[in-house]
C-alpha cells in the first residue's frame, strides 16, 4: 500500500472516528501516529515523530498569544465589559426600528475587538440582550438570531484566537492577519445591521410580536455620566489592543498582555474581582488554552503525515493535471470548509483544511492573508449551521430557557449565515476589502 492510499485512509479514519465522538486532537494525534508507523514500517520512527511535533510545535514563544488572549477575554467578561458594550451600542443604533438588534450587532463587534471569541460573545449577549429584545416584544426567533448571528464577528474582528492559529499554521504576520480582518469585520457588522433595518422596516412581524417598535424607543438611559463610564473603559481596551498593534509600538503577544493587565485594573476598580472568580477565570483560561494547544499540536503531527504520505504532491500533481483554474478551486475549498463546519468545530477545519490547499494554490500566488480571512470567514459560518453550530448550542445553553427550543436558534440563525455567505463572496471577489490596510497602513 502507497503513502498516498494510506493518507487516504487517515482522511476517512479521522472522519469516522469525529463523527463517533472522540476528541479531535486525540484522533488527529492517533491518525498520524498509525500513518507514519505504517508508511514506515518502524514503530521507533513513528514515535519520534510524535514526540518531535509534540515538544517543537508549541516550543515557541508566539504561542504565548493564545492564553493571554482568552484571559483577556475573561477578564472583560468578569468586570462587566459585555453590558456597557450592549448599553453602549444601544444607544450609538440610536432611534431606529430594531435598534435593540442592531445594538446586539454593534456591541459584539466592539466586545470583538477586545475579546476575540466567538463562544464569549455568544454566552454573554445571550444573557444580556434576548430577555432584553423579548421583553420588548421581540419573536424570539429573531432575538436569538441576531445574538447567534452577530457572535461570529468575535472570530473575525481582531483580536482574533483563529487568526492566531491560522498565522501560526500558515506562518503568517499575527499583527497583519489582524490588521486584515478589519475591514471584513466591519462590512459583516454593517450587512448585518442592514440586514435588520430592512426586516424592520419591510417586514416587522417577522421581528416583532406587534410589528411596532415603540417600547424599544423608549428604552434608553440618557444618562452622560452612565454614558462616559461605558466608554471610557471599552475604548481603552480597544486602543491599548489594536491601537498598540496598528501603530507598532506592541507585537501581537505585548498586546495581549497589555490588554489582559488593563482589563485587571478595569476589574479591580469596578470591584468585580474575588478570590473565587479570580481562580474560576484562571481555570477556564487554562483549559482553553490546553485545548486550543493541543489541537495544534495534533495538527503539526497530522501535517507531517502528510508530509511523509507525499499526498500534498499527489493533489497538486492531480490539480496540475486536471487543469482546474484559480476559480474552480476556490469555490471547492470554499464548499469543502463549509461542509465541514456543519460537522466540526473551526480550529479543526483550519489545521487539516490548511496545509492542504496552501500548497495546491501555491502555484497561482494566493495571499495567504487574504486567504487566511476567507477561511476564517468560510468555517465561521458553519457555526451558524447544524448538526454542529457551536454557537448556536452555546446561545441555546445561556439561555436555559425551555421556550425557546433549539430547533427556533438554529432556524433565527439561518438568515444571519446567508448574509455571511454573501460577505465572503464580497470577500473574494475583492480583496482588497482585507488587504488594503495590510499594505497601505505604513
Amino acid at each position: 500500500m502507497s503513502g498516498f492510499e494510506i493518507a487516504l485512509i487517515s482522511v476517512v479514519a479521522m472522519i469516522v472516528l469525529i463523527y463517533l465522538g472522540m476528541h479531535v486532537a486525540i484522533v488527529l494525534a492517533l491518525v498520524s501516529f498509525v500513518g507514519v508507523w505504517v508508511i514506515r514500517g518502524d514503530f521507533d520512527i513513528a514515535t519520534t515523530h510524535l514526540w518531535s511535533a509534540a515538544s517543537k510545535t508549541v516550543n515557541s514563544s508566539i504561542f504565548a498569544v493564545v492564553p493571554l488572549f482568552i484571559l483577556l477575554g475573561n477578564l472583560a467578561g468578569a468586570a462587566g465589559l459585555g453590558r456597557d458594550t450592549y448599553d453602549l451600542a444601544h444607544r450609538l443604533a440610536g432611534r431606529v426600528r430594531g435598534s435593540l438588534a442592531i445594538g446586539t450587532v454593534v456591541a459584539n463587534a466592539i466586545f470583538a475587538a477586545i475579546t476575540g471569541v466567538s463562544v464569549a460573545s455568544a454566552a454573554i449577549f445571550a444573557k444580556l440582550s434576548v430577555p432584553e429584545m423579548l421583553r420588548h416584544g421581540y419573536r424570539a426567533r429573531f432575538a436569538v438570531g441576531a445574538v447567534a448571528g452577530s457572535s461570529v464577528l468575535g472570530m473575525l474582528i481582531p483580536p482574533s484566537v483563529l487568526l492566531i492559529v491560522y498565522g501560526i499554521i500558515a506562518e503568517q504576520s499575527i499583527g497583519d492577519l489582524f490588521i486584515a480582518g478589519i475591514g471584513p469585520g466591519l462590512l459583516l457588522t454593517a450587512a448585518y445591521s442592514g440586514f435588520i433595518l430592512i426586516m424592520a422596516y419591510r417586514y416587522p412581524r417577522f421581528v416583532t410580536e406587534s410589528g411596532s417598535f415603540e417600547s424599544e424607543m423608549k428604552a434608553r438611559d440618557s444618562s452622560t455620566r452612565r454614558f462616559w463610564g461605558e466608554v471610557i473603559p471599552v475604548a481603552s481596551l480597544v486602543l491599548i489592543v489594536l491601537g498598540g498593534i496598528y501603530s507598532g509600538v506592541f507585537t501581537a503577544i505585548e498586546a495581549a498582555a497589555a490588554g489582559a493587565f488593563a482589563a485587571l485594573i478595569i476589574a479591580l476598580l469596578r470591584r468585580a474581582m474575588t478570590w473565587r472568580n479570580t481562580i474560576e477565570i484562571l481555570k477556564e483560561s487554562g483549559s482553553v488554552t490546553a485545548v486550543v494547544l493541543f489541537l495544534i499540536v495534533g495538527a503539526s503531527m497530522y501535517s507531517r503525515m502528510l508530509g511523509v504520505s507525499g499526498l500534498p504532491t499527489e493533489i497538486s500533481n492531480w490539480v496540475v493535471n486536471m487543469e482546474a483554474n484559480y476559480w474552480v478551486l476556490m469555490a471547492l475549498y470554499v464548499v469543502i470548509v463549509v461542509i465541514l463546519g456543519t460537522l466540526i468545530d473551526s480550529i479543526s477545519i483550519m489545521l487539516i483544511m490548511v496545509p492542504i490547499f496552501v500548497i495546491v494554490l501555491k502555484p497561482f500566488d494566493v495571499d495567504l492573508v487574504w486567504f487566511g480571512i476567507v477561511t476564517v470567514i468560510a468555517a465561521e459560518i458553519g457555526l451558524l449551521t447544524p448538526p454542529f453550530g457551536l454557537s448556536v448550542f452555546v446561545v441555546h445553553s445561556a439561555l436555559a430557557r425551555p421556550d425557546i427550543p433549539l430547533k427556533d436558534v438554529f432556524m433565527g440563525s439561518a438568515p444571519f449565515a446567508l448574509v455571511m455567505g454573501v460577505v465572503l463572496l464580497l470577500v473574494i471577489l475583492f480583496p482588497p476589502i482585507v488587504t488594503y490596510l495590510v499594505y497601505v497602513r505604513f
